[in-house]
C-alpha cells in the first residue's frame, strides 16, 4: 500500500464533497479494490469518511473534520498543474499522478472543471525516441543511489562513442532533457542530450559524489548565433512561431527579413538547405559561403554519378 496514494486521495477528499471509487481507481491507475482498501486504512488512521450511496454517489470526508485552505491562489495552482503536467511524459506515471493528485486537492472541484476546460496538455509526442522515458528511470535511480551509467553517445556531428560516467543531476531546458555528470574517459564533467543517448546500463559500480558547482556543466555543444534570412512569403508563419515575431520583418513584396538563430554544424546546415529556394543566407559571409561551398559539393554528387536507364525491354 502506498503512503503517498493515501495522502493523495486525503488531500483530494478535503476539498471535495463526494468522489466515487471508480474515478479515484482511474485517478491513481489501481483496482476500485485497492480503492476500498485505502479508504479503510485512511478510517483507521482517524480520518472519517462517509459514503454517499446512489447513482451519482461516492465517498466524501465529514465536513466538520475539513478546514479552510487559503495558502495558494487558483492562478498559484494553475502554474503548478501545468508544470506537474508538463513533465508527465518523462517522469514515472504513478509518481507524478500521486503529485497532481494533491495540488488538484487544494482548490475546488468547480475551479478544476475551470482550469481543465481552458487547459489541455497532450503528451503524445509528433515523433521522438521513444527510449527516453525508460532512459530517465534508470538515470534518476542511478543519481539517487550513486551508481555508475554507461551508454553509447551520438554527438552533434554524428560521431558515436562509448560513454561511463558518474550522474550528478537530470536538466529540463528549451523541451529538451539533459543528463549531466563526470565523465570517466575524459575525466572531467559533461552534458549529455537524452534523445542522443542510447543502450544505457546501469552499472553496479557506486561512487563517491564529487564537489560540483554550475560552472562545471557548461555544454561543449556550439552557441547558438544570429544569421539574417531573406525568405518566400510561404515560410513566414513558420519563422513567425520559430523565431518570434519581432525576429520577422517586411523586406519587399513577398520577402521578409528573419533575424534566425543558428547553429553552426551539420545539423543547422542541413535545416537551412532544407528550405531549398525559399530561403537565402544574405550574412554573416561565412555561412553564407559555407553554404555555398555544401551547395556545389552536393551538386557535384549528381553531376558525377550517372543513373541507368530503366530496361524496357519485355
Amino acid at each position: 500500500m502506498k503512503i503517498d496514494r493515501l495522502l493523495s486521495i486525503v488531500m483530494l477528499l478535503l476539498e471535495r464533497n463526494k468522489v466515487s471509487t471508480s474515478t479515484l481507481a482511474k485517478m491513481f491507475e489501481v483496482t476500485p479494490r485497492t480503492i476500498f482498501r485505502d479508504i479503510e486504512a485512511i478510517n483507521r488512521a482517524g480520518i472519517p469518511i462517509i459514503s454517499h450511496p446512489g447513482v451519482h454517489g461516492g465517498i466524501g470526508i465529514m465536513e466538520a473534520y475539513k478546514i479552510e485552505k487559503k495558502l495558494f491562489t487558483v492562478s498559484d495552482i494553475t502554474a503548478l498543474l501545468i508544470g506537474l503536467n508538463s513533465i508527465q511524459s518523462s517522469m514515472s506515471s504513478e509518481e507524478i499522478l500521486n503529485t497532481i493528485a494533491k495540488v488538484k486537492g487544494l482548490v475546488s472541484e468547480e475551479q478544476m472543471k475551470d482550469f481543465e476546460n481552458q487547459i489541455s496538455i497532450d503528451h503524445t509526442p509528433w515523433l521522438g525516441n521513444r527510449s527516453v522515458k525508460p532512459n530517465f528511470e534508470e538515470m534518476k535511480n542511478a543519481i539517487n543511489e550513486k551508481r555508475l551509467l554507461s551508454f553509447k553517445y551520438s554527438d552533434q556531428n554524428s560521431k558515436r562513442t562509448q560513454r561511463k560516467i558518474e550522474p550528478y543531476r537530470l536538466v529540463l531546458k528549451n523541451s529538451n532533457w539533459y543528463l549531466q555528470g563526470y565523465c570517466t574517459a575524459k575525466q572531467d564533467f559533461r552534458t549529455f542530450k537524452l534523445s542522443r543517448i542510447s543502450s544505457l546500463k546501469p552499472l553496479n559500480e557506486s561512487f563517491v559524489p564529487r564537489e560540483i558547482g554550475p560552472e562545471m556543466f557548461e555544454t561543449t555543444e556550439k552557441q547558438t548565433i544570429a544569421i539574417k534570412l531573406l525568405i518566400d512569403e510561404s515560410l513566414r508563419d513558420f519563422m513567425v512561431e520559430y523565431c518570434g515575431e519581432e525576429n520577422v520583418e517586411p523586406y519587399a513584396k513577398n520577402k521578409w527579413l528573419v533575424s534566425f538563430p543558428f547553429k553552426e554544424n551539420d545539423l543547422g546546415y542541413s535545416y537551412l538547405l532544407g528550405f531549398a529556394d525559399k530561403c537565402e543566407c544574405l550574412e554573416p559571409e561565412h555561412v553564407r559561403l559555407e553554404l555555398i561551398r555544401r551547395i556545389n559539393k552536393l551538386m557535384d554528387i549528381y553531376k558525377l554519378r550517372t543513373v541507368p536507364q530503366a530496361n524496357n525491354e519485355k
